[in-house]
């Protein structure tokens, strides 16, 4: 399956860097990489550390603290590892293994704040906050249910900050997101010439969403921040595509138009920020994601004499999340900062029947580390690394059906995957 990602200026390039593709580094395919410089902490404190204009994203409120006029651009590579080992599947003339699934990806992201006086400052980033890519061999055991998905998003997020007083300050934005999906796989296991006949659906949706955000400082050393997301619900449209020797041989294997609805989840995120002494900084996230808002995602054709027919479910079934992060900052001097964190990162998947090949995640812990470097009191460069251990993930995802053009097989096996995040950010005043 496939679902298809001055200081002004240099937003214009990062913006267009967003069609590259996005792949899952977070619990289902949400993308935490809206900055590099919170890799080396894994992402601890986002809500709260509020040190470059990409708090834009995670906490609007926090522009308040950002001198007048700041901008901030990164990016992040992101390589995920699928490795599927069979396990007995039942997949008729589908027999073949496959390669690594995962691959490369580039997340870009950009964020100007400029304040208008001392209490209101507005804001705006571009990121991609959900994405996925994964791709199979035509022929592999599982080419029934998936042979690619992928997932692309792309988001603006004009906000405002509003300092309430010396300890409080409020932020508020507003979402423009685009999503772009594309979902490929074979169309039954039955028979040679359907399993070689493809059906792709290529579709894409706008929608809106709003963030708010607050931030409130207990001490000269320590701050707490609170932010939410809102759900974003997207209808995607567009064209169901048959490929292959079956092509057309009756109405349900002819192309066409079709629609599936896909409601992306909210998020909440509690940070802390304490200064411990000169040296260290620590900093702690505990954030919840509403995954359950994916259940099941039913692509129905929207043209043609099957108008209104579901021609798949695809049942996600997901479950809310939950994840905790802590991390430290250790200030050498007045130029270099060292970043250590560690997460613990849930899965929305239930368990292995409810496991799509498209999407074989599992819970995972984040090992991170990285480095600040100011060469001036305006310019901060942020360099981060992480590896994400994975389990070893089983499924066994029975489709298998007595009519044909519904029988996609029972996918058993097991997953060996991992993630490596590398990323840097540029942040100056102006």
């Amino acid at each position: 399956m496939k679902i298809r990602r001055s200081a002004l200026v240099g937003l214009v390039p990062a913006a267009g860097l967003l069609v590259m593709a996005g792949q899952a580094s977070a619990s289902g395919f949400q993308l935490l990489e809206q900055n590099a410089s919170g890799i080396g902490n894994a992402f601890a404190g986002s809500a709260a550390i509020a040190d470059n204009a990409s708090t834009i994203h995670f906490n609007p409120a926090g522009m308040t603290r950002l001198q007048p006029r700041e901008f901030s651009v990164g990016l992040s590579l992101v390589r995920p590892s699928f490795k599927f080992r069979d396990g007995g599947s039942q997949s008729g003339v589908l027999s073949g293994g496959t390669g690594d699934a995962g691959g490369w990806a580039a997340l870009p992201n950009a964020y100007l704040s400029w304040a208008l006086n001392r209490n209101i400052v507005l804001g705006i980033g571009l990121g991609a906050p959900f994405g996925l890519s994964t791709d199979y061999d035509d022929g592999w055991v599982g080419a029934a249910q998936s042979i690619e998905f992928d997932i692309k998003t792309y988001n603006i997020n004009p906000s405002v900050a509003w300092r309430v007083n010396d300890r409080l300050s409020l932020g508020f934005g507003l979402n423009w997101q685009r999503m772009d999906a594309e979902y490929e796989r074979a169309v039954s296991i039955a028979a040679v010439p359907l399993a070689a006949t493809h059906a792709i659906l290529d579709a894409d949706s706008d929608a809106w969403g709003w963030n708010v955000g607050l931030l409130y400082a207990l001490s000269d050393a320590t701050r707490i921040g609170a932010s939410y997301r809102s759900r974003i619900e997207h209808e995607l449209k567009g064209d169901l595509d048959i490929r292959g020797p079956a092509a057309g041989a009756n109405p349900a294997l002819a192309a066409g138009r079709a629609r599936a609805d896909v409601e992306l989840p909210e998020t909440v995120i509690i940070s802390a920020v304490h200064q411990l002494d000169t040296r260290w900084e620590l900093l702690g996230d505990l954030s919840w994601t509403g995954w359950s808002s994916v259940d099941a995602v039913d692509i129905m054709r929207t043209s043609g004499p099957l108008t209104g027919l579901t021609v798949q479910t695809l049942d996600a079934d997901f479950k809310d999340t939950w994840r905790l992060a802590i991390g430290a900052n250790y200030h050498v001097d007045d130029s270099w900062t060292l970043k250590f964190g560690i997460a613990y990162d849930q899965s929305p998947v239930r368990d292995r029947h409810r496991r799509l090949v498209a999407l074989p995640d599992d819970d995972r812990t984040w090992l991170s580390l990285g480095a600040q470097w100011r060469p001036s009191r305006d310019a901060r460069l942020d360099v981060g690394l992480a590896y994400l251990y994975v389990p070893d993930t089983k499924i066994d995802n029975d489709q298998l059906s007595a009519d044909p053009a519904r029988n996609r097989g029972r996918v058993t096996g097991e997953y060996r995957s991992k993630v490596w995040l590398l990323g840097v950010q540029y942040s100056m005043a102006f």
